[in-house]
């Protein structure tokens, strides 16, 4: 049984929840359903949630505000919580938000049209998170993607088995599970041949790909992808620096089409809380990988994650960490103020941070670290670099003589992930081209076309 009608997919959160939300929409799309960027025009509503700090999770909730009042003047209208927050809450959500049809997991993605089916029908408020296998092997509905990109994510594992002590993802994503490699190439094989130039490689920890399985490396899935002919740049993410190995240093550096850009999230410089995130890595294990990266992979752009205000750090451990930051000197830092998450052991631990103190430290380190990126944009005025041009800029970043003629503003990155901004014509998403950087900016770079 088919339907006609509207569906609205809100995602929040990680690479990951942006593969999910297409995932959803191939089984919408084979129940009826079209796409809109309408939400009071939607007959369907999934809230794709993230759980990984509480501003995400408050996010979703009041996202989930809006509703009542659409259901109101369409009381057929079907409403759906997915991922890390429904996993989380299960039943419990209803009673935040009693409105809410389904409640659905991050294991039950197969048995959404089921579910829809069933509240049409009459059923009411199903909540799903018991487990399911292999949901990711099956191919998503090809037909009803957005065939402009040039980049996605295709997540490649699931789950994650090493139980970080701030970390839900076990929690919410369950154990550590690989799909097989034969199903990533023919998914991206076709999405390549559909125009896809660029794929960016989604787990929690895409190290240890495959060992579980016991099927093959995640290096030597690397080698497989970059037989795709049609597919330019191969990135992914999230690399553990436990689980770096030399073969994926090696990796990066031998093939042509991985991008020499690794994020790499350290968390902390202090050992003491390292050990009391259960990292499974020191400082000096950490600085050496870096060494060893450097050393074979000149040029190459690294970003981390970090975690302040961990439950007892203090000022000098969180100088600990600020030297470690000036000792790489990172391309970029996504850094949070640490908050408790619900299930997650730190949630227990005493000694925390003042909020005030916390976040003075994370503004500290965060404007440190736009000094140092814009200081390595700057590096780069003079060069020329290889851009994966992505569509039209959507703001406008440069004044100049070109942009007087009303030449279409263009962005794209390097292979290293920086965002390149630039005027041309005749230019199209897809495109790589050689740019030269003339202006640096904190999180971009402005340059012009050569040799077209």
């Amino acid at each position: 049984m088919k339907f006609k009608g509207y569906a609205y997919i809100y995602t929040i959160g990680c690479q990951m929840n942006t593969y999910d939300s297409e995932k959803f929409f191939s089984i919408l799309s084979g129940l009826g359903y079209e796409k809109t960027d309408t939400l009071d025009k939607a007959d369907v509503v999934i809230c794709n949630t993230c759980s990984i700090r509480e501003k995400a999770q408050e996010k979703a909730f009041s996202f989930l505000g809006r509703i009542p009042a659409i259901k109101k003047e369409k009381p057929n209208l079907v409403t759906v919580m997915a991922g890390c927050v429904a996993q989380q809450e299960g039943k419990k959500a209803f009673k935040r938000s009693p409105y809410l049809d389904i409640v659905l997991g991050t294991q039950a993605f197969s048995r959404l049209a089921g579910h829809i089916r069933a509240i049409l029908a009459g059923k009411t408020q199903i909540a799903d998170t018991d487990d399911a296998t292999g949901i990711y092997e099956s191919m998503p509905d090809f037909d009803c993607l957005d065939n402009d990109k040039v980049s996605r994510f295709v997540t490649i594992m699931q789950g994650c088995d090493n139980y970080c002590t701030y970390c839900v993802v076990p929690y919410v994503r369950g154990r550590e599970r690989s799909r097989t490699p034969e199903s990533i190439v023919e998914e991206i094989t076709i999405l390549a041949d559909a125009g896809l130039k660029e794929v960016t490689l989604l787990g929690q920890n895409v190290n240890s790909y495959g060992q579980k399985e016991n099927i093959c490396s995640f290096p030597e899935l690397l080698a497989k992808l970059s037989e795709i002919p049609k597919l330019e740049r191969i990135r992914f993410a999230t690399s553990h620096p436990k689980d770096l190995s030399d073969e994926l240093i090696y990796a990066i550096r031998d093939l042509d089409k991985v991008c020499n850009h690794l994020h790499l999230p350290v968390q902390s410089g202090s050992d003491r809380i390292l050990k009391k995130m259960n990292r499974g890595y020191t400082s000096k294990d950490y600085l050496e990988r870096i060494e060893k990266l450097k050393k074979e992979c000149p040029g190459i752009g690294l970003s981390s994650d970090m975690i302040i205000g961990f439950p007892s750090e203090t000022r000098e451990e969180f100088d600990q960490t600020m030297d470690l930051i000036k000792a790489v000197e990172f391309d970029g830092i996504f850094a949070f103020a640490y908050s408790d998450r619900p299930n997650a052991p730190a949630a227990k631990f005493s000694d925390a941070v003042d909020e005030a103190e916390k976040m003075a430290r994370l503004n500290e380190l965060l404007e440190f670290q736009e000094k140092m990126t814009e200081q390595k944009n700057m590096a780069l005025v003079g060069q020329c670099v290889r851009v994966l041009v992505e569509g039209k800029s959507q703001k406008k970043r440069h004044s100049s003589k070109a942009s007087q003629s009303n030449l279409p503003q263009m962005t794209g990155r390097t292979e290293s992930a920086k965002i390149v901004h630039f005027h041309g014509e005749d230019i199209h998403p897809g495109d790589i081209l050689d740019i030269k950087i003339e202006h640096a900016y904190p999180h971009s770079l402005w340059g012009s076309v050569q040799g077209v």
